[in-house]
């Protein structure tokens, strides 16, 4: 149950030997500068392009999972800031690639393409240049910005320092007098099984207050983040910060708006499930930490085999191929399964382009982690439909769609847990809060911190300060109007957005999830109901990796996200869903 990395390379030295080899393409890539417009040296130039993004990618990953193994080995780190270096390095050696191309003009690049079947693959990657070439800078300007790419970075890099390398985990000591060190990876599971009111309290604080004694700190790496988007927003000559994270995608901006406004006007059932939590749960105080409390009790713990079983038994009425990618995304050798010393927590999935893709976990039996097995083997189908599929250069598939195939699968394992249970009330409700804590976490949480993001940056491009007590302000707000509660009673949980990774290493991200979870909530509903052709456009969308624009691609797939429609689905069914469990909890 532990990733087999000799898959990528079968030593240490043999890995050196691969970045080396890398390292020297790179270095040749200068050389090409002022010569794009002859068709040989173009050609060559896009050849040694394609052997980089094959070969280095593969020394990358190899680099960057030893390091998320243990982020405690100094070694490990080292290599991977080589690789990382070297890539930087790579963006300064390319800096002219762009202003030259667009000088060439989209005629004259895409003749050269035509002329050479070998670089079809690279048509939509020129197609995209020149629709935002208003963006790309001169050659001098480019070059300084690729300068500053390493830099641009950092704050991504300090905040992994701080909350994973020299996190300090807190001891507990539980109501039976057992002392229990909490860790990010497992205190959710404890919580969960509290019944004590204290035990939570303390739980929860023992996270938390690392972000509250670091909170300075973790203001200025998250400033130094808005700072450096900002910059690119400006050098680049776009007019917010979210429409530069947009544009390359062609992501309409209204797409990110309907999703906030969606989400805004529609938190009625969000605020009722909380009050039947509150009542069902005989609490005097509704607490955030109290999410993880189950509605009704099951000391069931599944075991990873298990997980795996229950979510192959979920698709087996799916075609064979899909069942069979199911299997050999979660085979010996490319799932690490169990927390350790120095690993990175969460999960995920890592693929690069013609290689089989790896799944990190940190298992600790919950019905939760049987989702997440399911999810992150979701990513990895998508991967290995897009390696079969598309060539090198297309497989890469963007983050607007990579949430689909993993949430599409928690649906429909979902659904079987639901058919496969003899219904039970207690069943039920277990089933339904599963059902809506989805949502609320896919959908709403991320919409919210999606929401903070803007905040965030417009404070930045309205030259506003950034500061521990501004950047807890809007979280602070936030809650009152999704959940309408306090969070500044409970001390620490103001500083939730020192604990959000993702805020911090991908800006722009997290309303992806839910955008993702409104396309896999209609694409799956449309496979159930038996719509025609409507898997076969599901799995379109998988095999398409990264060879058109993502809003396309899912609308080619049957959403069009530029409407409101696929989010008020969402948002009706949590109110369907939220009335029933009212109806399943008030029965004698």
């Amino acid at each position: 149950m532990k990733w087999d990395l000799t898959y990528l390379f079968p030593t240490h030295e043999a890995w050196e030997k691969a970045f080396q080899e890398i390292q020297s393409l790179i270095q040749s890539l200068p050389a090409f500068q002022g010569h794009l417009g002859e068709e040989s040296r173009f050609v060559e130039y896009y050849r040694t392009q394609k052997e980089i993004t094959k070969k280095g990618y593969r020394v990358y990953q190899y680099a960057s999972l030893k390091s998320d193994l243990n982020k405690k080995d100094q070694a490990n780190a080292a290599s991977l800031q080589k690789v990382q270096i070297a890539f930087a390095q790579m963006g300064e050696a390319v800096a002219f690639e762009e202003p030259e191309l667009i000088d060439l003009g989209k005629e004259r690049v895409m003749a050269m393409v035509d002329a050479y079947p070998e670089l079809a693959e690279m048509r939509f990657g020129f197609q995209k240049l020149f629709r935002r070439q208003e963006h790309v800078l001169d050659n001098q300007s480019e070059a300084l910005l690729a300068n500053f790419q390493r830099l641009a970075g950092a704050g991504g890099e300090l905040y992994s320092n701080l909350s994973v390398a020299d996190i300090q985990n807190g001891d507990v000591m539980m109501d039976d007098g057992k002392i229990v060190t909490i860790t990010n990876s497992n205190y959710r599971s404890y919580l969960a099984k509290s019944k004590s009111a204290r035990e939570r309290k303390e739980i929860f604080e023992s996270v938390f207050s690392y972000y509250d004694v670091h909170k300075t700190t973790y203001a200025g790496i998250y400033r130094t983040v808005l700072e450096s988007d900002y910059a690119l927003m400006k050098a680049r000559k776009y007019p917010s910060c979210v429409e530069a994270a947009l544009f390359n995608n062609a992501i309409p901006v209204e797409v990110y708006r309907s999703l906030a406004a969606v989400a805004r006007e529609n938190t009625q059932p969000i605020k009722k499930y909380i009050q039947l939590r509150k009542k069902f749960l005989h609490l005097d105080e509704y607490h955030t930490y109290d999410r993880f409390l189950p509605l009704v009790r099951s000391d069931k713990e599944y075991e990873f085999e298990e997980a795996k079983k229950l979510f192959f038994a979920s698709i087996r009425n799916f075609p064979s191929d899909f069942q069979d990618k199911a299997k050999e995304v979660l085979k010996d050798g490319f799932v690490d399964v169990f927390e350790a010393e120095g690993k990175r927590t969460g999960a995920y999935s890592s693929s690069v382009v013609d290689t089989h893709p790896f799944i990190l976990l940190n298992f600790s039996k919950t019905l939760d982690d049987v989702f997440t097995v399911a999810h992150e083997a979701g990513h990895s189908m998508h991967s290995m439909y897009a390696a079969e599929t598309q060539p090198t250069m297309l497989q890469d598939y963007t983050i607007f769609v990579a949430e689909v195939a993993s949430t599409f699968n928690e649906h429909n394992l979902l659904d079987y847990f639901i058919k496969e249970s003899k219904a039970s009330r207690n069943e039920k409700i277990a089933l339904l809060q599963r059902t809506i804590d989805d949502i609320l976490a896919t959908f709403y949480r991320q919409t919210l911190f999606a929401i903070y993001e803007l905040e965030t940056h417009r404070l930045m491009e309205n030259n506003q300060p950034i500061t521990p007590d501004v950047l807890s302000d809007i979280m602070i707000g936030l809650y009152k109007e999704f959940y309408d509660l306090d969070i500044t009673k409970e001390e620490v949980k103001q500083y939730v957005w020192a604990y959000i990774p993702h805020l911090f290493y991908t800006p722009f991200y997290v309303y992806q999830y839910a955008t993702s979870f409104a396309t896999s909530l209609k694409l799956y509903e449309n496979v159930k109901n038996g719509i025609p052709g409507a898997f076969d456009r599901y799995l379109g969308l998988l095999k398409s990796g990264g060879s058109d624009f993502p809003v396309e691609q899912i609308r080619k797939a049957g959403v069009d996200l530029t409407q409101k429609d696929a989010f008020l689905a969402v948002a009706n069914r949590l109110k369907e869903l939220v009335d029933q469990l009212e109806v399943e909890i008030n029965k004698k």
